[in-house]
């Protein structure tokens, strides 16, 4: 029975997919899209590529998780892949605007719900694939074979690219009819990098013998940064050109968004909220540090996954010399109830270790801490601008807090 029912729902979202494509005039045969999927880096990865396609001169769209964008025009996002009817009608747009190319985030949900049937792209790119969503897709194995799924369906001339250096990427290409890329640092890719330089000033990379530079920081951002490239030589853009559009490029809002303040304490920003992202980050502000402190203020989304609750606070009690566990949108759920989740995962490495469940009370706390030349790292909602609470949006922003307090 319940087979018969997940099939019916599975046919009535294909329905309706296929209507609102048939609805809009088939808009994405008439555009170059590049599909985005992964568990960490889609944002940073299809943003870099919009801002170089635009650069170079292309009238370029994004569908992300940030926003969506029209060459100029900013549509607010409300999920990282629209439903069928936004999808295909921001698409249209797209097109009666003269849009070229496309690059768009795909989620496990939109793969999984179908959001995306039918849509023609021209390639698929896979970062990586780590524990989260996993209150939706009940298992590592279910989350990749949705992701798998994406790829599986794409047509015989266009690309698949996946990171070599993820287990899932080196399988997730066996089915496909594409055209097999692979980028990463191992030695075997189709596009191999050499991370030549990594520091605070940002990035310098070669890639199959051809330098790059970028202000982007982080090892995780060099991953992003091959991906790009990649992308780049597989679409047939000017690399020249490519490379002084990275020289100067800045990463998607909240991503790593970093400030020094006027008390010389350095602010970091970042949307990670899984495990992974966070050690990724984290690893990343222990590179800089030297002898400062790492603060550390964090919460984990509330009616998501709590399986990668107690993980996170294991890697950030592992990697700041300071943490402060607060409220990260709890939505349903008691704020405290999440907190002692991610609280039964901490280690004592002999940091302090706090909780308070208002975040604004917490990133006070934690600047109150910091002293001159220490960091202060801020993780969970990076670009958001809003707290979700019973089901209630308020403005909320971490930068706006830290510059408050500092």
């Amino acid at each position: 029975m319940k087979n018969l029912i997940k099939n019916l729902r599975i046919k009535r979202r294909m329905i309706a997919t296929f209507a609102a494509m048939h609805l809009y005039g088939n808009p994405s045969s008439k555009l170059k899209i590049v599909g985005v999927t992964g568990t960490n880096g889609k944002t940073t990865t299809a943003t870099l590529l919009f801002k170089v396609a635009k650069n170079l001169g292309y009238k370029v769209g994004l569908i992300g998780t940030v926003e969506n964008i029209i060459i100029d025009e900013v549509i607010p996002a409300t999920h990282t892949t629209p439903d069928p009817i936004q999808l295909n009608k921001l698409l249209s747009k797209m097109v009666d605007k003269g849009c070229e190319y496309v690059f768009m985030e795909v989620s496990s949900h939109a793969i999984d719900q179908n959001r995306i049937a039918g849509v023609n792209f021209v390639g698929g790119v896979f970062t990586n694939l780590t524990h989260d969503h996993l209150d939706y897709h009940k298992s590592i194995e279910n989350y990749f074979l949705v992701k798998k799924k994406f790829f599986d369906f794409l047509l015989e001339k266009a690309f698949a690219l996946t990171n070599n250096y993820d287990e899932h990427g080196r399988i997730i290409l066996a089915d496909t009819k594409a055209q097999k890329n692979t980028y990463g640092f191992l030695g075997s890719e189709n596009f191999h990098g050499n991370i030549e330089k990594i520091d605070f000033h940002g990035i310098d990379l070669d890639v199959n013998g051809e330098k790059f530079q970028t202000h982007l920081l982080g090892k995780f951002n060099a991953y992003n940064l091959i991906s790009v490239i990649s992308v780049c030589k597989l679409l047939g853009f000017d690399i020249q050109k490519v490379k002084e559009i990275l020289k100067n490029i800045e990463p998607p809002r909240g991503r790593f968004d970093h400030f020094l303040s006027d008390t010389g304490v350095l602010c970091i920003i970042d949307y990670a909220h899984t495990p992974d992202a966070l050690e990724n980050a984290l690893t990343t502000v222990n590179n800089f540090k030297g002898e400062s402190k790492v603060i550390t203020v964090f919460g984990a989304g509330g009616d998501r996954d709590k399986t990668k609750r107690p993980l996170m606070g294991a890697v950030a009690s592992k990697l700041s010399d300071a943490i402060i566990v607060t409220s990260d949108n709890p939505r349903s759920e008691d704020p405290e109830q999440i907190i002692k989740d991610i609280m039964s995962g901490v280690s004592n490495n002999g940091g302090q270790i706090l909780s308070v469940s208002d975040r604004e009370e917490a990133i006070k706390m934690a600047v109150e801490m910091a002293m001159p030349g220490d960091i202060v790292f801020v993780a969970g909602k990076g670009h958001e601008d809003y707290q979700d609470v019973k089901g209630v949006k308020t403005h909320f922003s971490d930068k706006e807090v830290l510059k408050k307090y500092l």
